[in-house]
């Protein structure tokens, strides 16, 4: 077996593995640490930063690093328009080595850690659904042999496909959790809507009650009760991650830096209460993949209003045609259920218009 393939099949397993096996963020965010130390070993990198892309938002994170201080990244959310030679990477799909004299082809944030040196951009794409990127540091501005080139293109497609099994695995997940939710409320109408059904008939018959019939009734009532306690024990949901930013600045870097999104806020943004952030800021990016998956190019008007008792969130946007008609995926149903356990709801449908609206309604805690 020749050299090269033996050197790289332990990094194509450690690359499935550590991404794949993780099951938090944090051991997720080591992962991928080992994975550019990996590629680095593999490839002959003497350095590389590892980020990946949210779609929804449209802001990638770095998640990864091998001899980078990555700690200089901690918390700063940035775009593709920080990296242009990377979209370059992306929309091509092919490592990319731009020269030591960048020209602008990658912001300060990231110019700044190259330190003028040769920069190597490794896509990583799957189905033509751009995930991320990996800028590497070759050495030396002596340009990559082709055979080192495909290298870190399978290396980058390898990753691209681990990643991608994990997030179907995610969906699978998020899709029987909905199911559970399903369930519980398939439970209350068996149990506490059918008894408290029952005591209504017998309320609106208009025959008097006797001891027998109110002890009845009370004990029905009194059962319902227990049932709906137990019932509400249950988690409705798991909570949206905190995003470290709120609503207005997402907004406003939505606007900024993506104008193809055709996103206008109505108004003045209204504060959110810190504990409704993260629901908020997930409704939002449902509503914009929903927008963009059904309706790609429609005007977007979204509105945040605050009044003393509630918080309204609104996204509308121009619908895609009637034989079209967009539906609410499984995010947005998660985040309905996410919104009941904060005193929420969220609705989502045509509008009489014919476009599509989704709304968030919180009511709020005195003093929030």
């Amino acid at each position: 077996m020749r050299p090269d393939v033996v050197a790289l099949a332990p990094a194509l397993s450690l690359f499935v593995d550590v991404v794949t096996q993780a099951d938090t963020d944090a051991a997720l965010d080591d992962s991928y640490s080992r994975v550019t130390e990996a590629l680095c070993t593999t490839t002959g990198m003497e350095r590389a930063l590892m980020v990946l892309y949210d779609d929804a938002r449209r802001q990638v994170r770095a998640v990864g690093a091998h001899n980078v201080p990555l700690a200089r990244l901690a918390g700063r959310q940035v775009g593709l328009e920080d990296a242009p030679v990377g979209r370059q990477a992306l929309a091509e799909d092919r490592v990319v080595q731009a020269p030591g004299d960048l020209g602008g082809r990658v912001s300060p944030e990231f110019s700044d850690l190259v330190d003028g040196a040769s920069l190597v951009v490794v896509p990583i794409v799957a189905a033509g659904r751009w995930l991320g990127i990996i800028l590497a540091d070759p050495g030396s501005d002596e340009p990559l042999d082709d055979a080192r080139r495909d290298l870190l293109w399978l290396l980058g497609k390898t990753l691209a496909l681990a990643i991608t099994a994990r997030a179907e695995q995610h969906q699978r997940a998020r899709a029987r959790q909905l199911e559970e939710r399903i369930a519980l409320a398939r439970d209350l109408h068996d149990s506490v809507v059918q008894r408290l059904f029952g005591v209504s008939l017998a309320l609106g018959s208009g025959q008097p009650f006797d001891a027998a019939m109110r002890e009845r009734c009370t004990e029905e009532i009194n059962a319902g009760l227990r049932e709906l306690r137990t019932a509400l024990q249950r988690p409705l949901g798991r909570p949206s991650r905190p995003t470290g930013t709120t609503l207005a600045e997402e907004l406003a870097r939505l606007q900024r830096s993506h104008p193809d999104l055709r996103m206008e806020v109505e108004g003045e943004v209204a504060e959110v209460p810190a504990e409704i952030e993260p629901l908020a800021q997930s409704v939002l990016a449902e509503a914009l993949r929903n927008a963009r998956k059904h309706a790609d190019g429609a005007r977007v008007v979204v509105r945040v209003r605050r009044g003393e008792q509630t918080l309204v969130l609104e996204i509308e946007n121009d619908a895609a045609p009637e034989s079209r008609t967009p539906t609410a995926g499984v995010g947005l149903r998660l985040a309905a259920l996410e919104a009941l356990g904060l005193g929420g709801v969220v609705e989502f449908g045509r509008q009489p218009s014919g476009t599509w609206l989704v709304r968030l309604v919180v009511q709020l805690e005195p003093g929030a």
